[in-house]
């Protein structure tokens, strides 16, 4: 639980820094809220896969899974 209130966290600080990026760059960074962008996408597929995997190691556990 630990673990995914720090990736909730780090998804606020990622939503944040690209509103201030877009608000205080004025469309001359807009790089800047890309760049940040990006990783949030990354770091919330990484998150999924990981749930993904998690669930599916629960499900064998279990005797549930193929």
């Amino acid at each position: 639980m630990k673990t995914f209130l720090y990736f909730v966290l780090f998804l606020i600080v990622a939503a944040v820094s690209i509103v201030v990026g877009v608000i205080l760059g004025d469309y001359a960074s807009w790089y800047f809220a890309w760049i940040i962008g990006t990783g949030f996408i990354v770091l919330v597929s990484a998150g999924a896969g990981a749930m993904f995997d998690a669930q599916e190691e629960e499900k064998k556990a279990a005797g549930l899974g193929h």
